[in-house]
């Protein structure tokens, strides 16, 4: 489906807030301009100038029962926290513009399971619990459970309450959910563009009226430290990594799809002539897919590297087409592109409701996309078999590919080696890469009569705070797309979300990519041969034989949708 290119408006942007001497932020919250943070690890509620990360404790003298905590609401001069089982209350002080918790923390109620995260409304208390799944509703004078809602994901999830509004962070989703604050119905999700959001809280701007969502987030990062203990003197390390990143995201109500921070991306795609064996090739077009124009996508700029190509466009996918009249072992060469991107996190927000009673799926789709055009050994009897018990008697179609995932997540665990089996040996071996997965997933929905196709091809390592500095993935990538009539292609990750062995699985990438991706090789060949007009097979020579290829990124900014 094509779609207007997302605006973006750098000018909106606010900065990352990194407070000194923190170690592990959980929940947070604004008390008017003043933003408040729980060091889970030190037990300090800190306060923090959003401008400029000045950082105060504000318990100094009761800090250790603050040890743990990850929940945390300011209501009027009543501060609430969790930590473990108990959700507590206390007083805070405003005076002379400090702010200080002179008394002890009292007791509000304590769950059979610890508490994550919690929010207050007028009368109404909110407490999430990962153990059972549920988001507890108390009345706030009495103490007492009102009712409780479904929480929305799998992990830790903290909350915070706006207006008729509930929204909740998920540390395993990578994910904020949007809820109906009356019935726990999920309005929408975004993708964050960090993982392990920890906490989140809206910061009302007093002089513009405007609503800034910040996402705290806490987790390790390796380094390498100099050890001069050591020879060499180089080790890896781990050490503590928190900030407090704002949350942008754009809504599509009517194409059902939620946008959420951008960045602007340089990449490059070139490859180096370099023959392994002795080799000549006649009236050679070498064929590289381009970037796609998609809804989260958008292509600024494409300029060819080292020799000039002409474009065509194959079955609705831009391809650089670089032609030599002889091309032999003696030669070299270095040619490809380099393509300016705005990439965003998406997520798409279709119900299993909205696919009841599809449409016809076009007759080419069907010719196309649902054959075995890949060696997805779709005729061998393993296949056959798992393609029946995946679905089991599910008859919707977005409930048959969510069960797919889920089943081929329960036989195969990652993996890579130097070369990709078929999907019946993937399956029979129980371990596959990210494209042996997607061939049992083209495999098994393709015989359950949803059409399905392969698109890559590259992630930029997602560093987002390195800017202007090369990044160079350590593997190419391969995931889906699957087609819902009347609707249109969705995407569905190959294998990030298996992450737990026997689930359950988070659904952050069913229906959703990061920002990372970079979307090129929809249902065609990312990059092939023609000799003569006829396709080079790989028994005649293979591109990993003739060519090194080369793969950069280069983050240049971060953008806001508009």
């Amino acid at each position: 489906m094509k779609t207007e290119p997302v605006k973006s408006d750098i000018k909106q942007k606010k900065r990352t807030i990194r407070p000194i001497a923190a170690c592990s932020l959980h929940g947070i919250t604004f008390m008017g301009d003043k933003l408040l943070a729980i060091d889970s690890i030190n037990g300090y509620l800190l306060e923090i100038d959003p401008l400029t990360d000045n950082t105060k404790i504000v318990n100094n003298n009761n800090w250790q029962e603050f040890v743990g905590g990850t929940g945390l609401a300011v209501a009027g001069e009543t501060l609430w926290f969790t930590t473990r089982e108990n959700v507590y209350v206390c007083h805070i002080e405003h005076r002379d513009g400090k702010l200080s918790c002179p008394y002890p923390p009292e007791l509000f109620t304590r769950l059979s399971y610890p508490a994550n995260g919690v929010a207050v409304w007028e009368s109404t208390v909110y407490i999430t619990c990962e153990k059972t799944g549920h988001i507890y509703i108390y009345g706030r004078d009495t103490g007492e459970e009102i009712t409780r809602l479904y929480a929305p994901g799998i992990g830790v999830e903290n909350i915070t309450v706006k207006d008729e509004e509930i929204w909740v962070s998920d540390t395993i989703e990578q994910t904020v959910y949007c809820l109906d604050r009356a019935t726990g119905e999920k309005k929408f999700s975004i993708l964050t563009p960090f993982e392990s959001p920890t906490g989140l809280a809206f910061y009302p701007d007093l002089e513009t009226g405007e609503e800034t969502l910040y996402v705290a987030y806490a987790g390790q990062e390796p380094y390498i430290r100099d050890n001069p203990n050591l020879e060499p003197n180089y080790e890896l390390q781990y050490r503590d990594r928190t900030f407090i990143h704002p949350l942008y995201f754009y809504y599509d109500e009517t194409n059902r799809y939620c946008l959420s921070n951008g960045y602007l991306v340089e990449m490059y795609y070139v490859e180096e002539i370099a023959p392994l064996d002795q080799v000549e090739l006649k009236d050679l077009e070498w064929r590289i897919a381009l970037p796609a124009e998609t809804d989260r996508q958008q292509v600024k700029k494409i300029e060819a590297v080292g020799l000039p190509f002409t474009e065509e466009v194959t079955d609705g996918q831009r391809v650089a087409v670089f032609k030599f009249d002889t091309l032999t072992d003696k030669d070299r060469y270095i040619f490809g592109w380099k393509a300016l991107l705005e990439v965003w996190s998406i997520k798409y927000q279709l119900t299993p409701r909205e696919c009841e009673n599809l449409p016809e799926m076009p007759p080419e789709y069907k010719e196309r996309y649902l054959v075995d055009d890949d060696e997805l050994s779709m005729d061998t009897s393993i296949i056959i078999r798992a393609a029946k018990e995946s679905v089991g008697k599910e008859t919707n179609l977005l409930r048959q590919m969510y069960s797919i995932r889920n089943y081929v997540y329960d036989k195969l665990a990652y993996g890579i080696k130097p070369h990709i089996d078929t999907p019946d040996i993937a399956l029979k071996r129980g371990v596959g890469s990210c494209g042996e997965y997607l061939g049992v997933l083209l495999g098994l929905s393709r015989l359950n009569g949803i059409a399905s196709r392969t698109v890559g091809r590259y992630k930029c390592p997602a560093h987002a705070f390195t800017k202007e500095i090369p990044l160079i993935p350590d593997f190419n990538h391969v995931w889906m797309e699957f087609y819902v009539p009347g609707r249109g292609w969705l995407p569905m990750e190959s294998n990030p979300d298996d992450v737990f062995e026997g689930g359950p699985y988070p659904t952050r990438f069913f229906m959703g990519l990061s920002w990372c991706h970079a979307e090129m090789a929809k249902g065609v060949s990312f990059e092939r041969l023609m000799s003569g007009g006829v396709p080079v097979t790989k028994d005649k020579v293979s591109i990993g034989e003739l060519a090194i290829n080369h793969v950069q990124f280069r983050i240049l900014e971060e953008l806001v949708p508009a």
